[in-house]
């Protein structure tokens, strides 16, 4: 298949280099766009609860995760045409953001080696809603 836009699911790990790697590897003779998307940990819960001191919590949350996204962009060796930070739920941002970006291959990590997790990892739901080719990398 030959792919044009291809995003790539990634958290503040370092498993997510081995996962942006390979959309490289992917998209490199191809030349083929890479787009990143990652969570973002929502503060709010702990602002309500937290001190004064605290209220600038989603502030720094933003920077590090932006810091992050910048970070392996810059080890990707390859141009990152997008990074997207998400809240929520992650597989209706990846919806949205294939739709909108005409993403034809999702990648995302996958940590589940039983048959039991298997079955019913979140990845699923992901394959389930993008109406697009998803690559599972598994991730020790």
């Amino acid at each position: 298949m030959l792919y044009q836009h291809i995003l790539v699911a990634v958290a503040a790990t370092p498993e997510s280099h081995r996962l942006v790697a390979k959309a490289v590897s992917i998209a490199r003779p191809l030349n083929a766009r890479i787009s990143l998307i990652t969570l973002a940990t929502d503060p709010e819960m702990y602002n309500h609860f937290a001190a004064p001191m605290l209220e600038n919590l989603r502030e720094v949350v933003q920077e590090e995760t932006q810091q992050f996204l910048r970070e392996i962009a810059r080890q990707a060796e390859y141009p990152i045409a997008q990074t997207l930070i998400a809240s929520g739920e992650l597989r209706e941002h990846i919806k949205a953001f294939c739709q909108a970006q005409q993403v034809d291959l999702v990648i995302c990590g996958n940590h589940n080696h039983s048959f039991f997790s298997r079955a019913t990892c979140s990845a699923k739901n992901i394959i389930g809603n993008t109406q697009v080719d998803v690559l599972l990398v598994a991730l020790e």
